[in-house]
């Protein structure tokens, strides 16, 4: 048999001549023993670990770029970032973010869009300082300017302290409108009294965004005409013919919304008053108070032709 027959039990390979074989234990696998598992070695007693030296130095041009000072080629230290990686201290450099709001406009848009913001800027700053100029005491300004000022702000701007006033109004004020209209067959006939101060109560009522003419309109429109005429319902200067002007259109647009003069008919003349009603005072209040309405007319209007559209004069 041959002595390297791994079958026959013998060690393998081939043996120095002369040295003493080993005879196998019963035991062992053929081919002779093998080593223990790791977990049976002996471990490393733990001691101080050394310190580390100095790096030795690597002169410029030497090595081919793996050794010497851990260094790769291209000067990248050996296992760091690959060229072309994230840089140093971990950002990412990536491209620029996307542009948004106005710089993302075309040059032109952008032109258009700084002379809109300057329009609506300036007319801001004209708005504040024309009603700032109204509610100020009198000055140089307003005596110099008061007719520009007066017509900027009359009457859709109009300021008032009634709110802060020691004893603010204490009335409802309706304001109803009746009108003479002349029928399709050349007859003539007059209504009845329309509230139209009940009509925007009924439309404000349980909205919870009324609009600004719901609320005021006509209530500004009557403050202003009784604030710019006497006890005889006469002007006192040229602002009573504007407020008489300013009710009138704001009555016949109400009258014609509402078909009162349905089927051809065409109103003639208008006829506004105003109803006036104390508020009740609260339980424990000694002071007492009226409670009947007082009624306040006015002379009827002549509507001109085109009122309806908003071409009263």
């Amino acid at each position: 048999m041959d002595a390297y027959d791994g079958g026959s039990g013998a060690p393998q390979g081939r043996s120095r001549s002369g040295e003493a074989q080993t005879p196998p234990a019963k035991d062992a696998p053929p081919g002779g023993t093998l080593p223990g598992p790791r977990s049976e070695l002996p471990r490393p007693e733990p001691g101080p670990r050394p310190e580390p030296g100095p790096r030795p130095e690597t002169g410029a041009g030497e090595g081919d770029g793996s050794e010497g000072d851990g260094r790769q080629a291209g000067g990248t230290e050996a296992g760091g970032p690959a060229p072309g990686g994230p840089e140093p201290g971990g950002v990412v450099a990536g491209p620029d973010e996307p542009r948004t709001g106005v710089a993302a406009l075309s040059p032109r848009y952008q032109v258009g869009a700084a002379l809109a913001l300057a329009v609506v800027a300036v007319a801001v700053c004209v708005q504040i300082g024309m009603v700032f100029l109204h509610v100020a005491p009198s000055n140089t300004v307003t005596k110099a300017h008061g007719k520009a000022i007066d017509d900027w702000i009359y009457p859709e701007f109009e300021q008032n302290w009634k709110l802060f006033a020691p004893n603010p109004l204490q009335q409802n004020i309706s304001v109803q409108v009746r009108a003479q209209v002349r029928t399709a067959d050349g007859g003539s006939r007059t209504t009845g009294w329309y509230d139209l101060s009940a009509q925007d109560g009924r439309a404000i009522d349980g909205n919870l965004l009324p609009s600004h003419t719901q609320q005021n309109e006509l209530r500004r429109a009557w403050d202003f005409f009784t604030a710019t005429h006497n006890d005889d319902d006469r002007p006192v200067g040229v602002r009573g013919a504007l407020a008489e002007t300013y009710l009138r259109r704001i009555v016949v647009l109400r009258l014609e919304r509402g078909g009162v003069a349905a089927g051809g008919g065409v109103v003639e003349r208008v006829q506004v008053r105003s109803r006036t009603n104390n508020v009740t005072p609260p339980k424990w209040s000694t002071e007492k108070v009226s409670t009947s309405p007082v009624y306040r007319e006015l002379s009827w209007w002549s509507v001109p032709d085109g009122a309806a559209e908003g071409g009263a004069r």
